[in-house]
This record gives structure tokens, C-alpha cells and sequence, in this order.
């Protein structure tokens, strides 16, 4: 993502998502709103591919290459030969193989670090204050050893790893859901109510602004840079799509969905009470989520307006009411003057 902050690149995934919506089939305002939101995420996700040459996220560290797997492969084949034939010949050419594959591991990790320790160098004097105190972490942190055993209800260990998914999912779902299914009555859906005005393509790009940066994607990977990228034509095809469910209030199914991580808190890590749950949720669904809570706030101040004129007339009514009384006691009678602006 950090390509998007050059002006050439970001132009260059302008002008690729533009031609790529101009050339494909246009999806009309009476389609499902599933078919146009596929529509858009691919639009997107392919024009970032072919512009910012994005690639598949990889679960090992930089320094473990198709070299480090070439000398693991080495070092089975070497062990299955000296399992198979348990010579002395065999023996020596397996402590051999691990020593060199010991030895690579130590060089490129030692390269890794080194260009990890030049690259704090660089972020310090170019000002990158986010990727310098990143990079700073990263070191205090040190070495994580990996759990991947949890406990279940009774405390007993689980290894397995469908076991330990339906461990996560039964917890979290105790935690989030407070009342069962059976608890949550139908409510009738009344739809009597005054027509609420479809979000104005100013609100659009006000809750778009308003996306924070590096963060999670979520299910769609697509991240708000691209977003915030796209120009005017992201905006207008997300603007449609918000349009479209606003007018048929129906959600699409990738929206209604999220991914939960359980982040480490403190004390025993094979203890699912000790950590939290984080949802990644789709960043479009963050932009509608937006436009509805710049709503919400702008409601609200109105009813505090009302609310705060409403006790001050009482409390003007308040103190007449107790000056009445004051003179009334002293003097046998009085006149209330109700001011006009109560």
C-alpha cells in the first residue's frame, strides 16, 4: 500500500480502475445488490493487481525462502535414508546435512536482522516515525513461541485443530450471544414511519475521508487505501451500490460476515478467557457504517438542543413559581409575568 503515496503509481491505479468499470457490463440500479457489489470488489482487486503488483500475504518470515525449503527437503531425505539403511556412511552424511542446513538458517537470519536494523536506520532519518517504532517493537518483542493448544470447558488440553476451531467458536458465541434464540421474540416490523432521505453523495465522501489507514480489510481484503485511492469513479459505483441498499434495505451476504481474532491479553495463553475478540469487518461496510453514525450524532445534538431549551424553561418557571410563593406569603397576593421567550 505504501506505492499509493506516489503520485504515479496512485494515477496509474486511477486510470486502471476507471477503464476497467468503462469496459465492463454496467449493472443496473434494479440488479441485486450481491451482483453489484461482486462487481465492484473485483473491478478493484484486479486493478490494484495489475497496477500495484499485489500479492498473496506469506505466513513465514522474509528470511524463509524456497532455498530454506530446498535444504529442509535435503535434510528429510537424508533422515529417511538413514532410517531405511542404518549405516555408519548414512550417519555421517546426516550430520553433515543438518549442520549445513544449520548453518544457512544462522546466515540468513543474521542477513535478515542485518537488513532489519539498516531499515530502522532509514526510517529514522527520513522521519518514518510509524515503520521506525514498529520495527523498535518488533525487536523488544523478541521471539513468540507459538500456541496451538487450548483448553476446553473442563480445563483439559485440545490439540486437534477442529477441535480447538469449535472450542473458539463455542466461546465466542456464549460471549456475544447473551440471550438464546429462544429468549429473542419477533418484533413486528412497522414501516409507517417518515421516509428517511437516501444519502447524499457528499455524505458518501465525507464517510470515505473519514476511513482510518492501515488497517484490517477484513473477508474482502480490500483495504480503505484503495478505496481512498480509486478517485471519483470508486466513489461513484460505491455510491450507487449505498443507494441500492438504502432504496431495498438488504445488506450484501459478504457484509454480513467477519472475522474473528482472538488477540492475547495476559496470564495463560491456552485459556480462552484470556483474550479478547476483534472483528474484521469489510471496509465498504464501514463507509455506510459511517454515513449512519454521522446521522445518529447529528440527531442527537438536535434532541440535546431541545432537551436544553426545555429545562431551561423550566427552570425559569421554577424560580417565578417561587417568587410567587415568597410574595404571596408576605403580601396576600401577586402577578406572575410570563416572558415570551419561555
Amino acid at each position: 500500500m505504501r506505492k499509493l503515496n506516489e503520485p504515479e503509481v496512485r494515477e496509474q491505479y486511477q486510470i486502471e480502475i476507471t477503464n476497467r468499470f468503462a469496459a465492463s457490463e454496467n449493472v443496473k440500479d434494479e440488479e441485486e445488490v450481491n451482483r453489484t457489489w461482486e462487481h465492484i470488489k473485483e473491478n478493484i482487486k484486479s486493478s490494484a493487481k495489475e497496477s500495484l503488483c499485489l500479492q498473496e500475504l506469506n505466513q513465514n518470515k522474509p528470511c524463509f525462502d524456497e532455498e530454506c525449503l530446498g535444504f529442509l527437503d535435503r535434510r528429510k531425505r537424508a533422515k529417511l535414508q538413514r532410517i531405511q539403511d542404518p549405516r555408519q556412511s548414512n550417519l555421517d552424511i546426516l550430520n553433515n546435512v543438518r549442520r549445513e542446513v544449520s548453518r544457512h538458517f544462522r546466515n540468513k537470519k543474521k542477513a535478515y536482522l542485518r537488513d532489519k536494523i539498516e531499515e530502522l536506520e532509514t526510517n529514522s532519518k527520513i522521519q518514518n516515525i510509524r515503520d521506525l517504532y514498529m520495527g523498535i517493537n518488533y525487536f523488544k518483542k523478541g521471539y513468540q513461541p507459538r500456541c496451538n493448544i487450548v483448553k476446553d470447558e473442563k480445563g483439559d488440553l485440545m490439540a486437534d485443530s477442529h477441535s480447538i476451531v469449535a472450542r473458539w467458536m463455542n466461546y465466542f458465541s456464549q460471549l456475544f450471544n447473551v440471550l438464546g434464540l429462544k429468549d429473542v421474540r419477533q418484533a413486528e416490523i412497522r414501516t409507517a414511519e417518515p421516509l428517511v432521505p437516501e444519502p447524499s453523495a457528499a455524505e458518501l465522501e465525507l464517510a470515505i475521508d473519514k476511513l482510518k489507514r492501515y488497517k484490517s480489510p477484513g473477508i474482502v481484503q480490500i483495504p480503505a487505501e484503495l478505496i481512498k485511492a480509486g478517485g471519483r469513479t470508486i466513489c461513484l459505483e460505491i455510491y450507487k451500490l449505498i443507494t441500492s441498499i438504502w432504496k431495498k434495505e438488504k445488506l450484501p451476504e459478504y457484509w454480513k460476515e467477519s472475522i474473528i481474532l482472538p488477540i492475547h491479553k495476559k496470564g495463560d495463553k491456552t485459556d480462552c478467557s484470556n483474550y479478547r475478540g476483534i472483528s474484521r469487518l469489510p471496509t465498504t461496510y464501514k463507509i455506510l457504517s459511517n454515513i449512519l453514525l454521522s446521522r445518529l450524532i447529528h440527531m442527537r445534538r438536535k434532541l440535546s438542543a431541545i432537551i436544553s431549551v426545555a429545562s431551561d424553561a423550566t427552570g425559569r418557571l421554577l424560580i417565578i413559581y417561587s417568587a410567587s410563593a415568597k410574595y404571596l406569603r408576605k403580601n396576600g397576593n401577586t402577578v406572575n409575568q410570563f416572558i415570551s421567550s419561555l
